[in-house]
């Protein structure tokens, strides 16, 4: 299940990634949030949290994923993880080259840092 994470500023974005992850949770809440972010934005910042709960991605979700973000491939003007799940941490560490934006991973104790740096100047 993935849920937004409320009262960040316009042109930026969050989720809050619970249990297992489908293709149903990016059709329904993730696609027509960003979509409608940027009907509004020409570049929007995305911050991305696994929960404690979290279990992982089906195979649908991370095509969606992918999908969402070609679409939008220049769009991107920062991106944050906030993750200590492992294999998560390494998939993000290695692909972080393909992200055309700012990236940055952060522990899951550190989302007061995520959270400034995705939202400052």
């Amino acid at each position: 299940m993935i849920a937004q994470i409320e009262g960040l500023p316009a042109g930026t974005l969050g989720f809050r990634a619970h249990g297992q992850v489908t293709a149903e949770d990016y059709e329904n809440i993730v696609v027509p949030d960003v979509e409608a972010a940027f009907a509004l934005n020409r570049k929007l910042r995305l911050l991305y949290v696994t929960a404690d709960d979290f279990t992982g991605f089906d195979p649908g979700a991370m095509w969606n994923d992918a999908k969402l973000g070609a679409r939008h491939f220049s769009s991107w003007d920062r991106v944050a993880l906030v993750t200590d799940v492992p294999w998560l941490r390494g998939t993000a560490t290695a692909f972080s080259f393909a992200i055309p934006a700012p990236f940055r991973l952060f522990h899951g104790a550190e989302i007061d840092d995520a959270r400034r740096w995705i939202t400052s100047p």
